[in-house]
């Protein structure tokens, strides 16, 4: 059983920044399709981004070139999301998710392990 905590979240005015950090606590962590998402009230669960163990990266279109994820490079449990130039749009509830067996990295239906996910408010 995989666990993951968030942490990191909070508030920030537009064009600010947040770093999200997300522990495992799974010793298998290298191998697992690691990813973001977020809640919208309307639109769902969205996929922002996306780290095989390959390292391939994916990322939402919404958020390209303002986040980046990746794993700590001292230790691999740890998995982030920069996020920079943030918007009120980008206001949510961010989870962390691993998946064993992920076909397509942006939708979360192909992950097996969730987070409890960690607020962020953007203000204008």
């Amino acid at each position: 059983q995989v666990q993951l905590m968030e942490s990191g979240g909070g508030s920030v005015q537009t064009g600010g920044s947040l770093r999200l950090s997300c522990v495992a606590s799974e010793h298998t962590y290298s191998n697992l399709y690691m990813g973001w998402f977020r809640q919208h009230p309307v639109k769902g669960r969205e996929g922002v981004a996306a780290l095989g163990s390959d390292g391939t990266t994916d990322y939402a279109d919404s958020v390209k070139g303002r986040f980046t994820i990746s794993k700590d490079p001292a230790n691999k449990f740890i998995l982030y999301l920069q996020m920079n130039s943030l918007t009120p749009e980008d206001t949510s509830v961010y989870s962390c998710a691993a998946g064993l067996m992920v076909k397509v990295p942006l939708d979360g239906f192909w992950y097996n392990y969730w987070g409890q996910g960690t607020q962020v408010t953007v203000s204008s």
